[in-house]
């Protein structure tokens, strides 16, 4: 297929490779196959993919769990059969109406629904931002959805750059500091001056501690509650795993602090509605407020972030990369839930 097509009638009944599922489940139901290359629409470009990040949000729709998510994505199976948000990719065509791109732009974005699982896929010109050019493709598509997640959650407890006149330094806790999103807010609120303490296994305390985490502790041993973290001692704690029991995580900081829930455990049907819930009832009138996050895509804060890590003061952890033809160990390595960073798929 060309790179430079001519305009999207052309390319709607062109094949290309993807990993697709027709049912939900595991990554058993993901598999290789030829589908058609999807034409963009009005204020759409599509995109050759040159690398795609799988986050657990993947991982989510692809179980279909919790159901609840189905109304969003498909009651039955998945509306877009394609996995993978993150994306890093050439711009090869322009939809109605786009004067921001051109066809060529290196760019990085987080797609909606999907898709980054093929070696082309469409997404709005508004949700890319431009790739720097020292960046390599894998390490900007570890960016979108992790480091979006870790670092509206920072914002959203508050936790500042110490260089912010009239700032003193913080104390954030990171609880699920080894995954994705963990990694991020290790090295994001280290890098505004504050003191980290992380939970996260034993085996990446080290990798941890060398993104800027001062104390870190086994989750096994240790959890909201347990002696060594104490009471009152966080400005900020930042709750990724999810598991905790939302009193011992109200306990953890100070009148002012605030505890910021990235995700949740559930049931299979409403998932952590109940979790939000609780969390909105405890933070009546409470000087120590729990807030879930619902991050979004924000390609203002996307730019921050592939400039940070241009200029190396942002190290994404990558785990692996897989090659395309893997992109099904890849799903399965990302849903046994025990990832240190990220893992990413290169499409060439």
């Amino acid at each position: 297929m060309s790179e430079t097509p001519h305009g999207p009638a052309s390319l709607r009944t062109d094949a290309m490779p993807a990993w697709t599922q027709h049912r939900y489940g595991e990554a058993g139901t993901v598999a290789l196959e030829n589908i058609d290359v999807p034409a963009p629409r009005r204020g759409e470009v599509l995109l050759r993919l040159r690398a795609t990040g799988l986050n657990n949000g993947d991982i989510r729709v692809m179980r279909g769990e919790p159901l609840l998510v189905r109304f969003a994505f498909g009651l039955r199976r998945p509306r877009q059969a394609v996995r993978g948000m993150d994306a890093a990719a050439t711009v090869v065509a322009l939809g109605d109406g786009v004067t921001e791109l051109a066809v060529g732009d290196e760019v990085v974005g987080e797609l909606p629904g999907g898709g980054g699982l093929a070696m082309y896929a469409v997404c709005p010109a508004s949700r890319l931002v431009a790739r720097p050019a020292e960046l390599d493709p894998a390490v900007a598509a570890s960016l979108p959805v992790a480091g979006g997640t870790a670092w509206q959650a920072l914002q959203l407890g508050g936790v500042t750059d110490a260089a912010t006149p009239a700032a003193s330094p913080q104390r954030v806790l990171v609880i699920g500091a080894s995954g994705g999103v963990g990694t991020f807010a290790v090295q994001l609120a280290a890098g505004r001056g504050a003191e980290v303490w992380a939970l996260c296994g034993q085996r990446n305390r080290v990798l941890v501690e060398g993104l800027g985490a001062s104390h870190t502790f086994d989750y096994r041993h240790v959890q909201p509650g347990s002696a060594e973290l104490g009471e009152g001692r966080f400005d900020a704690v930042i709750d990724i795993a999810g598991t905790s029991s939302l009193r011992d995580l109200q306990r953890l900081v100070r009148d002012g602090g605030r505890v910021v829930l990235v995700s949740g455990e559930g049931g299979r049907v409403l998932g952590p509605i109940g979790r939000i819930a609780g969390a909105a009832l405890r933070s009546v009138g409470s000087k120590r407020p729990l807030r879930p996050l619902a991050a979004v895509a924000k390609p203002d804060v996307l730019a921050e972030l592939l400039a940070l890590a241009a200029e190396g003061r942002l190290n994404p952890v990558i785990e692996r990369r897989y090659p395309f033809a893997e992109a099904g160990a890849a799903l399965a390595r990302v849903a046994d839930g025990h990832v240190a960073g990220k893992v990413v798929v290169l499409a060439e």
